[in-house]
Order: structure tokens, then C-alpha cells, then sequence
């Protein structure tokens, strides 16, 4: 039997304490503790990009991109998250920012923003909000690449979107350009998530 989550006394994925608390007391269990298997096809496929990583928790991720060359920038709101990513980033840990993605203004234009259980982690009713953020953030061409979560689970997080909605947000402004299934989930994300990249027309 799976043992019971810790009792938290934040339950708002909205504030920084949620996330806080999960950290500190070890419990993350949306991470995948290493780098997938398709964002490392997809680094070593691509030119050097520059690329925002929100919500990055231990931001594994953030090594990979910047031994390839690219200049690669973390970003997570919680105290906590970016202490941690820091611990284990070694040369790359100037480039882990505590800030918030709705308020942050990247000092290079971007080329790219990674997804990985950012916009799972929020409330659906801001999700409009960060489409918007992505949209503003890229220029035309500029792609939205990662892994999506989809489910219809009412609690969360994570939140899961269904395709549809998915469109709804995104197709306005992107055109999804890759559509595959994800070969090593971890638990959380098992069977309902794809790894997607959504490329800015306007």
C-alpha cells in the first residue's frame, strides 16, 4: 500500500508556501529526478536556442540544455524549488531565478519555452492566462515545446486538459508541428501525457 502524502498546511497551488512545503519535506512526486528521453532527442536535433524553463523545479533539465550550448534560463516562484535546483546545477546555478512567469522579463528574446508540468501544476482557471504569457513571450516561429498533461481529474494538481481545450488555448496563436506518446512516464503522468511542440504563426 502507497504510504499517505504528508499533511500540508498551504493548499494553494497559487502561492509559493505550497510549493515550498513540498520541497522542503521531500515530497515531489510530479518530478522525474533526471532528463526524458524526448527532450534529449530534441536537444541533440536542434541548433543552440534560447530558452525559458518555468516552474522548474530541481530543473534537471537546465544542465543538459546548457552543456549543448544553449543559453538556458530556470525560473520557479518557490524559495524552496530554486534552492534545491541550485544545490545540484553546479556551473549553471547562476542561471536558476527565483521569480514569478507572469511577471518575468527574459533579458534575450526567446527561441523557446519548455514545458514540463507547469501548467498542470495550476488551476485551470489560469490557464488562459498563461497561454497568453506564452504567446507574449515568443516571437513568430518561436516554439512551445514539452510534455502535456491530459486528464479530467477535478482535483489537482495536476490538472489535466483535454485536446480540445488544448487547441482552444493555444490555436489562436500556435500550430502544433509534433504530437508523440512519451515512452518513460513517471507514475503521476503514466498513459496521459504527450510530448508536444507548438510553433508561434502570429
Amino acid at each position: 500500500m502507497m504510504a499517505a502524502p504528508p499533511a500540508f498546511s498551504s493548499r494553494d497551488p497559487l502561492s509559493p508556501r505550497f510549493w515550498d512545503e513540498r520541497f522542503e519535506r521531500a515530497f515531489t512526486p510530479w518530478e522525474r529526478g533526471g532528463v526524458s528521453q524526448a527532450l534529449r532527442r530534441f536537444v541533440a536535433s536542434s541548433r543552440p536556442l534560447t530558452v525559458l524553463v518555468p516552474g522548474c523545479g530541481s530543473a534537471h533539465e537546465l544542465k543538459l540544455m546548457c552543456e549543448a550550448g544553449w543559453d538556458a534560463t530556470a525560473i520557479d516562484f518557490s524559495g524552496a524549488a530554486v534552492a534545491r535546483a541550485r544545490a545540484q546545477a553546479g556551473q549553471w546555478a547562476e542561471r536558476i531565478v527565483q521569480a514569478d512567469f507572469f511577471a518575468y522579463d527574459p533579458p534575450r528574446p526567446l527561441d523557446l519555452i519548455y514545458e514540463q508540468a507547469f501548467l498542470c501544476a495550476l488551476p485551470r482557471a489560469r490557464w488562459p492566462d498563461v497561454a497568453r504569457r506564452w504567446s507574449a513571450l515568443l516571437g513568430q516561429g518561436g516554439l512551445l515545446a514539452g510534455y502535456f498533461f491530459f486528464g479530467d481529474d477535478v482535483k489537482g494538481p495536476p490538472f489535466g486538459i483535454d485536446r480540445s481545450h488544448l487547441d482552444e488555448l493555444l490555436g489562436d496563436a500556435f500550430d502544433c508541428v509534433l504530437d508523440e506518446a512519451v515512452e518513460d512516464s513517471i507514475p503521476v503522468f503514466a498513459g496521459k501525457e504527450r510530448w508536444m511542440v507548438w510553433r508561434k504563426q502570429r
